[in-house]
């Protein structure tokens, strides 16, 4: 399953690697995709549920200083 957030800002390097590793390392997951102005992430939705996936790609988003639009 794949499911991706529009944020309002270009992420700075150090941010997306941030970003690749913390929801990178979760259970579950098999990719994390920072373009310019979006985030995507595939998972394993029979390991993770997509709900427990958005709530913490918001949080990590947030406590990087950036917003996500939807």
């Amino acid at each position: 399953m794949k499911i991706s957030f529009a944020v309002g800002t270009i992420f700075c390097y150090d941010c997306v690697l941030a970003l690749r590793k913390f929801i990178g390392s979760m259970k579950g997951v098999e990719s994390v995709e920072v373009e310019e102005g979006k985030i995507s992430i595939e998972f394993d939705s029979s390991v993770a549920r997509e709900d427990e996936i958005t709530q913490i790609a918001k949080d990590s988003v947030a406590k990087l200083g950036y917003k996500i639009l939807n």
